[in-house]
Parts: C-alpha cells; structure tokens; sequence
C-alpha cells in the first residue's frame, strides 16, 4: 500500500474518531444535562420533603402536647366525676352486657356492709343470692328464690320498671335502672326513707282530713235535718196564716216570719251545696224527664213572690222541640231555680223570660238546648260581669247591697253546668236587664210531640186580651204556629167587636177581664169558649146561668196545656164530648172522657207523717185541691192503709217511728209485686246532703221533695199523678 493510501486512511479513521468523539460527547452532554435537571429535582423534591417532615414533627409535637392536655383534662374531669358520684347519698353503679358490676361508689356498696365480694366484677346474679344470704333486704313473705326470680326477671326485660325495696334497718330504696343500645345498664338506688315518711304523714294526714271532713258532712247532715224539720213548721204555717184575714200589721209580721225562714232556708242550701261541689262530692243522676214540665215546677214555685212584685213571668217553649229528655232534672231545675228568683229579684217591673230553643241531631237522639233567662231589671255593668258567677260575689253597689242572698247561687249554678258538660253566660245592659243562659247537649227520650199534625177542627181565629205586652206575643205566636189567625186585644170592648166579627175561642187574663168580660159576651149572645188565664187556678168562680164555655188555663202557659185545650174546644165545636188530657208520670198525654173525670170519685191521698204541725201543714196547703186525703202517723199505719185506702198518690216522710218510710216503701212495693200498675210514692225529707236522695230513692220511692215543703211543689206533684177516672183536682166551675 502506497503510503498515500496509508495517510489517506489515517486521515479518514482520524476524521472517524473525530466525528465519534463529537457524538459520544454531544451524547455525553446530553446525558449530563439530564443529570443535572434531575439532580435539581431531587434537590427541590428533598427540600420539599424536609419541609414536610418539619410540618410533620411540629404537628406530632403538638399533638402530643395537645394529647397531654387532653389526658390531664379527662384526668380531672374523670376525678370530678367520681368525686361527685362518691358524695352523693344515692346509690351509682355500672353494669356491662354480661351483667358485671364495673363501678360502684360506696353509697351502692354500702348496703353490703364491708362484704369482699361485693367490688368490681360481681355478676348482678351472684349479689342478688348475697342480698337474700346476708339479710339485706326485707323480702316479706316471699322465699328468696321467689324474690331473686322476680328481680331477674325484671332485670332482663328491655325497660326495667323501678323497683322499691325495704331494707333490714327500715330504710326504703328505690332502683332505677336503664339499660344502653349495647346492654350496659346504669343502675340507681335512690334512698327514698324521707319520701316514704313524708307519704306516710300525709296519709296520715288526709285520713285525720277525711275523717274530720266526714265528721263535718255527718254534722251539717244533722243540722239539716234538725232545721228543716222545724222550719216546715214555720214557714208552712206562715204561708197559711198569709192567706187567712189580717190587718196590714199582722200581714208584715207574718210576711216578715215567711221571708226570714226562707232566706234562712236558701243559706242552708247553698252551703250545702256548695260544700259538696267543692269537695267533688256531687254526682249527676241521669233519668227521662220532662223539661217543659220543670220549667214550669220551677216557675210556679218562684210565682208568689213574682205576683208580689207585680212581675210577669212567661215561658217561651219552642213549640217544634221535643219535651222528653234524659238528664239530672233535679240539678237542672236547681240552675233554673237560682236564675229565675235572681231575675225576679233584680226586676223592679216589667217581666221576666224563660226561653228555650234547641237544635236536634236526629241521627244521635241529642238535642243541644239553650235556655235563657231574660228580665228587665237593673242590670249589671259591664266591668262586673265576670265578677257575678265568683263566690259569695254579689255586684258591689249600693243598688245591689239592697238585695239579700249569700253570692254562691250563680257560682254553684256554673259549677253545675259546667258538670253537665255544657258553658253559662251573661249579658246586660244597666237599667235595661239582663240575660242569663246556659247550653247543655242532652238525649232526647221517646218519641217527639207531632206538633205538626195537631188539627183543630172548628177553630180558626182566636183573640187575645192580655195586660202584659210579653205575654200577649207570646202567646200570639203559638196560636199562628198552629195555624190560627189572632187579634190582640186591649180592652172588654175591644174584645166584643172583634168576636162579632168570628172568634171562636177569646184568651183573656182573668185579672183584667174576669167578671166583666164574662157577662159582656154573654150578653152579646157569644157562642164560642172562653179560656180565662190566672196565676191561681180556680181564681173565678162561676156566678149564675151563663152560656159562656168557660175555661181556666194557669200561666205561664205550658205548651202542653195550651194544646190539650185547644183540642177539648176543638172536640166540642164538633158536637163531640170534650176530653180529658192526662199527663202520666212518663210524661205521655192521654185521653178519656169527660164524664169520667166530671162525675167520677176524687184523687185519694195518702200522707204518711209522724209530726203533728207537718201534718196539718200539709193539710192546709192542699185545702184548695178536691181530693181525698188521709194520713197515716208511721210507716206501719202507711202500710196498713195503703191496703185498705187504696190510694192513688202517696207523700212518704223518711224518718218515722216504729217503721220508717223506707222500709214502708219496701212493703208497700212487695205487696204491689205481679200488679200492673205502681202508686207514685213522693220522699218527704229533711235530710239533703249528698247520698240521702240515691239511698232513699233506692227503697223503691219514685221521687224526692226536701223539707219545709212548698204549696207550689205538692201542687205540681199532684197535677202530674192524677190518674184517669177522677175529678180534676182544680174544678174549672
């Protein structure tokens, strides 16, 4: 090879290692500049990661610190805690799901009395069987075995009930225990000794109380009773010395003796009451009644003094409503009784309203009736209306200090009211009256009177001479709801030429019209009736021959009464024999001729009563009636006649010698056993605390009148029973 050759290939392999020498280098510088950006990456990745381990230590420290704080904390909150557990006097203990004791202060332990085994890790199982074997608690009568089942029984149930115990020192525990979502329980044992002393002393206390308070009931019983029976006496004959012929003198000093008994009398009966309301002693005695009936009970007894004052007092009985009820009669009438003497009582003039409506549910048979009791007296001011239903509240104002009374009437009637489930209110205006009311929901009993279908053949118009205004609408308003056109009339000449123009029945107030009215239409030739309305029925006699259909209607007017006449005229314009409606004690209206009640025998009485002066009280009261009484001296002779009188009616005083009126009853009910009818027997009694009027009702006597008796009461009493076939007890002439 030349040497040319020889250089030339020196020359390309130098060039070759040159240009290999630059890659390997351009490669190398590559290399290290990938080196140099990954040495800086792990350069800032381990400055990161220094910082991070520095964050990760300062907050490792601070949550050691923190964990240092919080220890101590639960430390102290853990020795507070227990320092409160162990000073308390109760018992705290906790047991886990396998019924193992893991804390217990020293008050829950105390009760073992140092036992060793009783500590931390006792089963609930193994201290009951301590308990029994030591003696600790007084079991009783039952064996330990018995006791320790009932208490694990009652341990394992999901809610254990609370558990008092007695303990062998007398001390009482109470344990309360609550068991956890997990089954842990935390049981309480409360000493309870102080408790059961202090429920023991009261106790202790209500007996002496009840005992003290039945000593009371038991003495106002007695002084009841013993006032009572005298009172008869007096206010009976006072009453029947007021009818008798006296000077003016005489007449005050009999009135004055008549009004002090009876005011002595409403303060008997309003402590008595109003003791038994608020002891919650009362209790509603539901039974059929008659509501249109009571009303008018009520009113008749409250007319006397009404007639004194020159008060009218109407009813105004829907004529749509039924009468038949079930309810406590005796307490409603004692509401009704309490608002209407209060309404006649604050009238000076003008009249006093009883209004009843009512709304029916005939699918529930209840009826709810609002009763309200309107007069036109003083009224009372607006400020003072809540005040009147307070006890002993009367309105504080020489106006009202003029009248007498205790102030619990209107409270005792609330208290009643709001018994019966029902609400009382009041609305007045001074000088113009006031307007007491009440709402009650009762059942309604029987069958509604078809007022609807009443027909009055023959009557078609019909006048009205009335002297009080309320009245006169009144009872204008009944005759167009039965369909006859009404003139309203203000004079005896009035009357005459509205009859001459066709009237077949005239209503007039026997007070305006009486004697005058009676021979002007029998000298005008008047062929239609006259129905002469009075407060006292047989108040006109009939004096000569006269063509007059004369008829007597007492007022205020009862629907039933009104409807029963209206249908004897009615009967008679037909040429029909007039009828005769009797009343039962159901409250049905029945029929029967008339000559049967004009020419048959009189209502025969029996009067079983071993007080002289009750006896001729009530003789005198019942002079007016035609009857045929009889009395009888004790419960005995009561028996005896009852067989050999035969009465119709019979008044029962309760305390008698030799036989009382009770087992007189009892007799008198066996002997009337397989009969199809049984005589209204009537309580005559003094004793009206609670409970006398069910036990003598119980004896089989069908209803109850208190002592001192009242002409009004024995007058409704006798009306209701007459039976068919006698004489009417109040000859109309």
């Amino acid at each position: 090879m030349s040497l040319a050759n020889k250089l030339t290939q020196e020359r390309r392999a130098r060039l070759a290692a040159e240009r290999l020498l630059e890659q390997k280098q351009a490669e190398l510088f590559s290399a290290n500049q990938k080196l140099g950006a990954h040495a800086k990456k792990l350069s800032d990745e381990i400055v990161e990661t220094r910082a991070e381990v520095k964050n990760v230590r300062d907050e490792n420290q601070r949550v050691k610190s923190d964990l240092s704080v919080a220890q101590k904390k639960i430390e102290i909150a853990e020795r507070r805690l227990w320092l409160s557990i162990e000073s308390i006097n109760d018992g705290f203990a906790f047991f886990n799901s396998d019924s193992e004791m893991i804390i217990a202060n020293k008050s829950y332990l105390a009760v073992f009395d140092g036992l060793e085994e009783a500590s931390t890790g006792l089963t609930y199982i193994r201290m009951l069987q301590l308990i029994t074997e030591e003696g600790i608690v007084d079991i009783g009568n039952m064996s330990p075995a018995g006791w320790r089942a009932k208490m694990l029984e009652r341990w394992q149930s999901p809610n254990p009930a609370p558990e008092t115990i007695k303990l062998w020192n007398g001390e009482f525990v109470k344990l309360i225990d609550q068991r956890g979502h997990g089954g842990d329980v935390v049981s309480l044992a409360l000493n309870i000794t102080e408790v059961v002393k202090t429920e023991r002393a009261l106790r202790e206390a209500r007996d002496k109380a009840e005992a003290a308070a039945r000593a009371k009931s038991s003495f106002l019983a007695n002084m009841s009773h013993e006032i009572r029976t005298p009172m008869n006496g007096v206010v009976g004959m006072a009453d029947l010395l007021i009818e008798t012929d006296m000077d003016d003198e005489q007449r005050l000093f009999a009135q004055t003796i008549k009004n002090s008994g009876e005011a002595l009398l409403v303060i008997i009966n309003d402590v008595l009451d109003y003791s038994k309301l608020d002891a919650e002693k009362m209790l509603l005695q539901i039974e059929p009644f008659d509501l249109e009936t009571a009303i008018h009970e009520v009113v008749m007894l409250l007319q006397p003094v009404a007639q004194e004052k020159g008060i009218t007092v109407a009813v105004d009985y829907d004529l749509f409503m039924p009468t038949q009820y079930e309810g406590d009669v005796g307490r409603i009438r004692q509401v009704l009784t309490n608002l209407v003497g209060n309404a006649i009582k604050f009238t000076g003039e003008g009249h006093v309203l009883v209004r009843v409506v009512g709304v029916s549910d005939a699918s529930k048979k209840m009826t709810q009736l609002h009763i309200t009791v309107e007069d036109t007296g003083i009224g009372i001011p607006e400020e003072k209306l809540g005040h009147v239903f307070g006890e002993f509240n009367q309105v504080d104002d020489a106006t009202n200090r003029s009248y007498e009374g205790t102030g619990l009437g209107l409270s005792i009637s609330q208290k009643l009211v709001r018994m019966m489930g029902g609400q009382i209110w009041v609305d007045s205006v001074v000088g113009e009256g006031s307007s007491f009311g009440f709402k009650i929901e009762l059942a309604t009993f029987g069958k509604p009177e078809p007022v609807e279908a009443v027909r009055l053949a023959g009557i078609t118009k019909a006048i009205v001479l009335e002297q009080s205004e309320q009245m006169a609408k009144l009872l204008t308003r009944q005759l167009s709801a039965l369909g006859l056109g009404c003139h309203t009339s203000e004079t005896v000449e009035d009357v005459l030429q509205a009859a001459q123009k066709g009237a077949e029945v005239v209503f007039a107030d026997s007070e305006v019209a009486g004697y005058d009215l009676v021979s002007a239409l029998d000298n005008a030739g008047y062929t239609g009736a006259l129905v002469l309305l009075s407060t006292q029925l047989g108040s006109y006699q009939k004096q000569g021959d006269t063509r007059l259909a004369i008829h007597q209607l007492p007022k205020p007017l009862s629907r039933r009464k009104l409807l029963e006449k209206l249908q004897a005229i009615s009967k008679a314009k037909a040429h029909e024999a007039p009828s005769l409606y009797v009343v039962n004690s159901e409250g049905d209206v029945k029929e029967t001729e008339a000559t049967e009640s004009t020419n048959g025998r009189a209502m025969r009485i029996l009067a079983a009563e071993d007080n002289k002066t009750n006896r001729l009280v009530f003789q005198k009261m019942v002079k007016p009636l035609d009857i045929d009484l009889q009395f009888a001296e004790n419960g005995k002779e009561a028996v005896e006649m009852f067989q050999s009188f035969k009465p119709d009616m019979i008044f029962m005083d309760v305390s008698m010698p030799e036989m009382d009126g009770k087992d007189a009853t009892r007799a008198i009910r066996k002997l009337e056993k397989g009969s199809e009818t049984k005589v209204p027997i009537f309580a005559l009694t003094a004793h009206a605390m609670g409970g006398d009027k069910e036990e003598i009702l119980s004896c089989g006597m069908d209803y109850y009148l208190t002592k001192p008796l009242r002409k009004g009461e024995i007058f409704a009493a006798i009306g209701r029973n007459q039976p068919a076939g006698v004489r009417d007890i109040a000859s109309e002439g």
